[in-house]
């Protein structure tokens, strides 16, 4: 029994002086998405805040493709050490595993939740030549021509597309999906004039919003976004009672010290709370949400479920 204790005592020491110890090295952050969606410049912004605390490396690794389930497979087989750890967002994190009937990982078991790190309010984004100029004129032209008005998301089953469908749904219309493998490829063909609408990240699209290179017809939540006070709400514009929007959090491989998952969620809790790192967030419109490790594993529980019903109700199947 002595030894047993002594043995426990011994790891417990271990993992404590490596969580001391920790980062001696540079760290990976996988983002399962390509450049420029609101994922990855919420990954990008916590990297140079953490590079900066840590004096060591937060190297951004963009792997992007199905989903986002090729990055996450790739974070599930990583080593467990603490140097590798992935920034997922809703649809990676709470709505793939009901969306696919097989994922090359056990969404359950193969990840450790870290923290929680800001809401992302989606806009609706339309090509600047496009005749329709408000929610409600997209909702005469998909009325008028079933299936003819287009619209782009960052891929099939994600927050995007889920706000398109739930659009859709209370609007009575039916548009055509074109799915891209990120929110930044939809976002230059949307540019391009090749899909008429999208529904992204305020935080990915308020550049081109302010710039004129793209019309923000609406965002998605309840009350409007601090970085696009001009633009309404589609509660206001056209449906009344609609809501709703994307999240980022980080994850680690399941069997990382947890010594090391409550420092970085310290760390991150630490970063999203500093004046400076949240007025950045706001004014690219996300929303940075300090929270503890337990909470942020009883919102994941909670998505999860929320999704489930919504994708069994609405017969959502991906293409």
């Amino acid at each position: 029994m002595i030894r047993i204790l002594s043995a426990l005592l011994l790891a417990l020491c271990a993992s404590h002086a490596a969580a001391q110890a920790y980062p001696a090295r540079p760290v990976t952050m996988i983002v399962p998405f390509p450049p420029g969606g609101g994922t990855d410049v919420g990954a990008r912004l916590i990297a140079q805040r953490l590079t900066a605390k840590w004096g060591q490396s937060v190297v951004v690794e963009n792997r992007g493709g199905a989903a986002g389930i090729v990055g996450m497979e790739a974070a599930a087989k990583a080593k467990p050490d603490g140097y590798t750890f992935i920034m997922g967002n809703v649809g990676t994190i709470a709505i793939n595993n009901s969306l696919y009937k097989k994922l090359p990982y056990d969404h359950e078991t193969a990840f450790a939740p870290i923290n929680f790190v800001a809401d992302l309010p989606l806009v609706m984004l339309a090509y600047p030549g496009l005749a329709a100029k408000t929610p409600k004129d997209i909702i005469a032209m998909a009325k008028a021509e079933p299936g003819k008005v287009t619209f782009a998301s960052s891929g099939a089953g994600g927050a995007p597309h889920l706000a398109a469908e739930i659009f859709e749904d209370m609007a009575g219309i039916k548009m055509l999906h074109v799915p891209y493998k990120g929110g930044g490829p939809a976002v230059t063909d949307l540019m391009a004039g090749h899909v008429n609408i999208l529904f992204t990240t305020v935080l990915e699209a308020v550049g081109h919003v302010k710039s004129g290179k793209l019309r923000g017809m609406a965002v998605t939540s309840s009350a409007r976004s601090p970085a696009l006070p001009d633009v309404p709400t589609v509660a206001e514009a056209a449906l009344p009672g609609f809501d709703t929007g994307s999240w980022i959090g980080l994850l680690a491989p399941a069997g990382t010290p947890q010594a090391i998952i409550d420092k970085i969620a310290a760390d991150v809790r630490d970063i999203v709370s500093e004046p400076e790192t949240r007025e950045k967030f706001i004014s690219q419109g996300a929303l940075p949400r300090a929270m503890s490790n337990s909470r942020f594993i009883a919102l994941i529980a909670a998505e999860k479920r929320r999704y489930a019903k919504l994708i069994a109700d609405k017969n959502i199947r991906t293409e």
